[in-house]
């Protein structure tokens, strides 16, 4: 007879367990989970409003919680959350990486939110920013740094599910100007890609909701078709025409050419292409009428890129800690 599967413990009636992080002469205990972490009160108030306030509390006579005669404070939120934060406030070095883990990153958007650790979420704010630029010439910027040939994040850690993660973080915490880029670099990997597992180093699996999922999708189709229309950054190769001074309309019909079937057979968000991947193959006279049509082609996709993924424009669109 097999016997019947063990039931999960449940994490209230887990033991209390101290964390790496305590400080003998700390003035508060944390605890978050099934956690506890005793630090000090001067550095939480230091950093955050929320505890400034809360350390300013007149206490009860009785009845208060207590741990090694230091007041408990418990929170509701992940101990992996909690620990990251206080060893960001313990260790400022972590601030001089060129890239820092994105769990850190979450953690100060989340909790920095929370409890008003506004130095911490000021940080995440700026990478993620970077990751996921408000302008075209941030953007380009970002892609220079590429040099057209890596999507890896540069100031923060990367790892195979990296945007997805980003995308979730700055959809559930209210940071509404970096979405559309966000989708946007999501929009340009590949079906097999966007629909394969990806993992996070700790082995977790990363996963879109059904949500951004959808939107992603329909996003990114919106974008394909849009790219070829007139005004658009591709526009103007169907029907494409040589410009006046033309060196050799044969060449460079047949680079154009070439160029267009390679877009059509394998469907590529080339929204915001630059001239310099097909510069070397037109004649001087095609390549300055080419530079303009794109220039002003992808200006104006820029501008309409948060409508492809049903956002409030640009002018629109504000960051929490903005409202």
């Amino acid at each position: 007879m097999s016997l019947p599967p063990a039931k999960r413990q449940r994490i209230e009636d887990a033991p209390i367990m101290r964390s790496e992080i305590w400080y003998s002469d700390g003035s508060v205990v944390l605890q978050a989970e099934t956690s506890q972490f005793r630090v000090h009160w001067s550095v939480l108030a230091q950093h955050s409003s929320f505890f400034l306030d809360l350390q300013a509390l007149p206490q009860p006579e009785s009845g208060q919680p207590t741990m090694d005669g230091c007041p408990l404070v418990e929170l509701q939120d992940t101990a992996a959350d909690v620990e990251h934060l206080l060893k960001a406030l313990y260790d400022p070095a972590l601030f001089h990486q060129k890239a820092i883990p994105f769990p850190y990153i979450a953690s100060f958007v989340r909790l920095g939110r929370k409890y008003d650790f506004k130095v911490l979420f000021d940080i995440a704010v700026e990478r993620l920013a970077f990751e996921s630029p408000t302008t075209l010439k941030e953007y380009d910027t970002l892609f220079d740094a590429f040099k057209g040939t890596s999507s890896e994040t540069t100031k923060i850690v990367p790892y195979g599910g990296i945007y997805r993660d980003m995308l979730t973080l700055l959809r559930e915490n209210g940071l509404q100007k970096m979405l559309p880029c966000a989708y946007l670099r999501l929009s340009k990997q590949t079906m097999r890609s966007i629909f394969g597992e990806r993992f996070r180093p700790d082995g977790t699996l990363c996963a879109l909701s059904p949500i951004d999922h959808r939107v992603r999708g329909v996003g990114r189709e919106r974008l394909l078709e849009a790219q070829w229309k007139t005004g658009n950054t591709l526009g103007w190769i169907i029907p494409w025409k040589p410009a006046e001074g033309c060196e050799d309309r044969y060449q460079c019909r047949k680079h154009i050419k070439a160029f267009c079937n390679t877009l059509l057979l394998k469907p590529t968000v080339c929204a915001f292409f630059q001239l310099n991947q097909l510069q070397d193959s037109l004649c001087d006279a095609c390549a300055e009428l080419a530079e303009t049509a794109i220039t002003t082609g992808r200006a104006k996709m820029w501008e309409n890129l948060p409508s492809f993924f049903d956002l409030h424009p640009w002018s629109e669109l504000k960051n929490s800690n903005e409202m």
